[in-house]
Order: structure tokens, then sequence, then C-alpha cells
């Protein structure tokens, strides 16, 4: 420890109030939207998952087949950043593979599912 330094120089900390435009708020109160628009975030679509032993998996090939825990035709699952937001069904656009939304999940949805 310095032996040079005065505890009566210290003094509090001072923080100034936050008004609405530096935290993201318009006038009205709504949340300014603009601020978070161009964050990538990662789309992803499930057909279906299983488990299976290790044992199983090690013997998978080219050809092998894995049954799904869904049924042909039951609409996909669409994750965005690994929380579920949609179901949806595929659909090829110019020779691309692609997803129709059939359902979106409700806010209010997608926060229960979070909990």
């Amino acid at each position: 420890m310095n032996a040079n330094v005065n505890p009566q120089a210290a003094a509090p900390a001072e923080f100034h109030d936050l008004t609405d435009e530096s935290a993201g708020k318009t006038t009205a109160g709504d949340v300014n939207l603009e601020v978070i628009l161009d964050v990538p975030v990662t789309l992803s679509m499930e057909v279906g998952r299983t488990r299976i032993p290790i044992r199983n998996f090690l013997q998978l090939n080219q050809g092998s087949v894995v049954e799904l825990d869904r049924t042909a035709g039951e609409p996909l699952d669409v994750y965005v950043n690994g929380t579920l937001v949609a179901h949806g069904e595929v659909v090829v656009v110019n020779e691309r593979f692609g997803i129709r939304l059939t359902d979106v999940l409700s806010p209010a949805e997608r926060l229960r599912k979070l909990k």
C-alpha cells in the first residue's frame, strides 16, 4: 500500500440520470427498435429428434436411416438463437429449400417456454 495516499482525497462517485434517448426509448415511452435491427441472429429449423445408444450411432454410415420422433407432414420447429418461435413447412423456392411459417408463437408463449 502506498503511504502517500490521502484517504480524504477520495470522493464518492457521481452518477447522472439516463435520458429516455440514451436508454433506447422514444418520447412516448415506446422502445426504439432501431438500435437492435442490425444485430444478427441464428435461425434454424428442426425436422425432428431421436435418442440412440452410442453403439448404434457408431454403426451409422452412408445410406443409414434414422427414425425421428415426428410423423411425415408434421410441422417443423423454427428456432431463433435456440428459442422456439414458430412452426412451418418445407418449400422449394428457385431450387433451394425454404420454410413457410404456419404458426408464429406469441411473445407470451415464447417467454413461457423460456421458464
